[in-house]
């Protein structure tokens, strides 16, 4: 039996790229949306709630603790039990995060304020991934948290009493901002997180939407504890980091002419619309609106000749997750695509920076590989191959942007390819209904 004769997706190339399209809920903010709801009094509507599979894990783990939640498509409605309702899962049933990392660290922000102990275990993927960041400041909060081996999953969260905090973060990570703030609703006082460099502010954002009293100056974001979180009406915004692959390949499928709807425009993650029109990218944003708090507009993306791609050490947080992308779209520009600093990319899902250059390889790109990132050519032929993603969502997607301008020849397979479930659902289709 061949090795890719089961979920395999084939890519052949396409002519153009053209349409009006939308691309699913906001992961991050989806999360975010349903945790801080499931500690809110009253009940909370969510429209456009991601449909990954990474979201819906979040969503069993607040039902396991007592969470209601209707589901209805993408509309989701979440009473709320307030801040101190959880209910203790069942004796013996762990919190399962599947592939979410997102739901793993910052849900132990929340559980370290629980006065029960609980248990989150993850896939494969998800248990080979160090959770030691979060660890750290929510033992300093007064939690006790074990890990498995090496500060992985699973965790056994021991929660209760807390205290307020003052944490710098050594790297910049989002989650563990997040994790940080969502334990400093439990803790009298004030907690505050000192970053480094800015990250998504998703957090912080719905916080304020829901009532808590939330504090910016420079790097410092702070947050009194004991709020009351009252319920919301709220509309999650079409996800930038799933736009990401259409955007590159609307810029490198040559006549291409995209229009994307309603796409979030937090300028936390808008870094890779300055990286893709600063090498010469066509991409206009159209109708901004303020919606809860984030900003939202449709973006239109036209084929475009590009020069090279280089992103800074300074520049990675911003860009983290586009990486594979952005190697993918470098292979058509003039002077090619170069990032380094981005170590943190060998801890995601895969080893992204390892798995990115060897499946470059196989279709003949000439790529080399660092400790903390990577160097690919520009102005190279791609050829058909078969893909490898690693089961990681990001890879399959980038690889498929990459199967569009391949030598047509040999179409380009995809193998493990419904792990873009994660992140995107029906992102196959959606190609597949642009190129006509």
């Amino acid at each position: 039996m061949s090795l890719f004769s089961r979920d395999v997706e084939k890519i052949r190339p396409a002519k153009s790229l053209k349409g009006t399209i939308s691309v699913p809920g906001d992961k991050s903010i989806s999360h975010r949306y349903a945790m801080v709801a499931a500690l809110a009094e009253g009940t909370s509507e969510i429209r456009g709630y991601a449909a990954s599979q990474d979201c819906h894990s979040t969503l069993a783990c607040l039902k396991k603790m007592g969470v209601k939640i209707d589901e209805r498509g993408e509309t989701v409605r979440i009473h709320g039990r307030g801040l101190d309702g959880l209910k203790p899962p069942p004796d013996g049933v762990e919190l399962d995060a599947g592939n979410s990392g997102s739901t793993m660290r910052m849900l132990s922000g929340i559980l370290a304020g629980q006065s029960f102990r609980s248990v989150m275990k993850g896939d494969a993927s998800l248990s080979q991934r160090p959770m030691s960041r979060i660890v750290i400041p929510l033992e300093l909060m007064g939690a006790q948290i074990k890990t498995g081996e090496g500060g992985r999953p699973p965790l056994e969260i021991r929660g209760g009493s807390l205290h307020a905090v003052r944490y710098e973060l050594p790297v910049p990570s989002a989650q563990v901002k997040s994790a940080v703030l969502l334990a400093g609703l439990f803790a009298p006082g004030e907690t505050q997180v000192i970053e480094p460099t800015p990250t998504r502010d998703h957090t912080e954002i719905l916080l304020e939407q829901f009532g808590a009293d939330i504090g910016r100056h420079q790097r410092t974001i702070a947050i009194q504890g004991r709020p009351r979180l009252e319920a919301q009406s709220l509309q999650v915004p079409g996800d930038i980091s799933s736009a990401a692959f259409l955007l590159g390949a609307g810029l490198i499928v040559p006549g291409s002419d995209l229009v994307i709807h309603n796409v979030g425009l937090n300028p936390t993650r808008t870094a890779l619309l300055d990286v893709l029109v600063g090498a010469g990218g066509y991409i206009k944003i159209l109708n901004i609106e303020m919606v809860n708090g984030e900003l939202v507009g449709d973006l239109h993306v036209q084929a475009s000749r590009l020069k090279g791609i280089e992103i800074s050490p300074e520049m990675v947080a911003g860009v983290i997750d586009e990486v594979p992308m952005l190697a993918v779209v470098g292979t058509q520009t003039e002077e090619g695509f170069r990032v380094r600093g981005a170590a943190e990319l060998r801890l995601k899902e895969s080893d992204r920076i390892r798995t990115v250059v060897d499946n470059l390889r196989r279709m003949g790109v000439e790529a080399e590989e660092f400790p903390d990132g990577m160097s690919v050519a520009g102005r190279q032929k791609l050829r058909g191959a078969d893909i490898d993603p690693q089961g990681d969502h990001r890879i399959a997607m980038a690889f498929a942007i990459a199967g569009l301008i391949a030598d047509p020849v040999k179409p380009t397979r995809i193998r493990s390819a419904q792990c873009v479930n994660v992140s995107f659902p029906g992102f196959f289709k959606t190609l597949g209904k642009l190129a006509g």
